[in-house]
C-alpha cells in the first residue's frame, strides 16, 4: 500500500470523471474513512492502494459505469493488469469472469479506483455481477449485500462527489462478516473478514465515544431504510463477527496488523488500545442497536 492524501485523491478522481455522474459517486472504504475522520487535518496522510467508488442509484448504474470507465481510459487512466483477471473480456466471456473496472491515473500506480454499485434489492445475497461494455472491452461491475448501507445518506464533498459516512461503513463491515471466513484478500495470506472487521474497529478508535453512542439511531434508521422486512434478523447478529475477533488472539492480531498498515498509519496506537476501543464499539454501539432489534422475527 502507498500513502496518499485522501483530498488530493478525491480532487483528482473528481476531476477525471465526466461531471453529469459525479453526483452518482460515493467513495467508501479506508480513504473515505480518513477524509472524514481527518477533516481537520487535510494534509494527514492514509496508507492504501484502492479507491472503492460506488455508484448509486441502482437504476443509473450501468450507464454511468460505462460513460466513467471510457472517459478516464480516453485520458490515460491505465487497466490494473495484476491479477487473475487482468485484462477485459469480450461478448463470450462469462460473467463471473470479467474483470472489475480498476483503472491507475496517469503516470502513477500508487492507488486505482475500482467500480461498484449497490444491490438490486434487499433480496440478494452476496457478490452479484453486471456486464459492462465498453470499447475497451466487457467489465463487471460488482455489488455487495451491504453496500447499501454504506451509501447511506452519504456526505457531500467540496469536490462533487460523495463519501459514506464513517458509521455506516462501520455497519457494513460487521454485517458483511457475521463469521471469519478462511478467504485471502488476492495475493496476500491476509483474511478478508479480518480486513474489514478490522477497518470498523481502527474507525471506533478514532472516534470519539459521543459520536459512536449517535451510531445506533443512524444505524436503526439505516437498516429500516434499506433493509424494511429483514433489518432486524440482520441487526441481531452486528456483533457476531466483532466478539468473535476480539476473542481470538492471533484474528485480532492481524486485522490490528492491517489497519496499522492503512487506516491507522499515521496514528501511534497499541493493539491494546485497539482492543479497548473494540470493546468499547460493542459496549456504546453494537449492544444496543441489537437490543433494539429485539422483537418480532423478521
Amino acid at each position: 500500500m502507498n500513502t496518499v492524501i485522501p483530498g488530493k485523491v478525491l480532487r483528482e478522481v473528481s476531476a477525471a470523471v465526466p461531471q453529469k455522474w459525479r453526483k452518482n459517486i460515493i467513495v467508501v472504504g479506508s480513504l473515505a474513512a480518513a477524509y472524514v475522520l481527518f477533516k481537520d487535518n487535510m494534509n494527514l496522510s492514509v496508507r492504501t492502494k484502492d479507491i472503492d467508488c460506488v455508484l448509486s442509484p441502482r437504476i443509473e448504474a450501468v450507464k454511468s459505469g460505462i460513460s466513467i470507465a471510457e472517459k478516464l481510459i480516453a485520458g490515460g487512466w491505465e487497466l490494473r493488469t495484476e491479477g487473475r483477471f487482468g485484462k477485459p473480456g469480450d461478448a463470450s466471456t462469462l460473467l463471473e469472469d470479467l474483470p472489475a473496472v480498476r483503472l491507475y491515473p496517469p503516470g502513477s500506480k500508487d492507488w486505482f479506483i475500482e467500480l461498484l454499485t449497490v444491490p438490486e434489492s434487499e433480496q440478494d445475497s452476496g457478490r452479484r455481477w453486471t456486464r459492462l461494455e465498453t470499447s475497451s472491452g466487457h467489465f463487471g461491475l460488482p455489488s455487495l449485500r451491504f453496500l447499501s448501507l454504506s451509501t447511506y445518506k452519504p456526505l457531500n464533498t467540496e469536490f462533487g462527489i460523495f463519501c459514506a459516512r464513517t458509521e455506516m461503513m462501520v455497519l457494513a463491515n460487521l454485517l458483511e462478516h457475521p463469521v471469519i471466513r478462511p478467504d485471502l484478500i488476492e495475493g496476500t495470506s491476509i483474511k478478508r473478514s479480518n480486513k474489514d472487521l478490522g477497518r470498523a474497529v481502527a474507525i471506533a478508535t478514532l472516534s470519539t465515544s459521543e459520536s459512536i453512542e449517535a451510531w445506533p439511531n443512524m444505524w436503526e434508521e439505516g437498516l429500516r431504510a434499506t433493509f424494511p422486512t429483514s433489518w432486524r434478523r440482520f441487526a441481531r447478529q452486528t456483533g457476531d463477527g466483532l466478539k468473535t475477533l476480539l476473542g481470538n488472539g492471533s484474528e485480532l492480531e492481524q486485522a490490528y496488523e492491517t489497519v496499522s498498515n492503512g487506516l491507522l498509519a499515521s496514528q501511534n496506537i497499541a493493539i491494546e488500545q485497539y482492543k479497548v476501543a473494540g470493546q468499547r464499539l460493542l459496549q456504546l454501539a453494537v449492544d444496543l442497536i441489537e437490543e433494539a432489534a429485539k422483537g418480532p422475527s423478521s
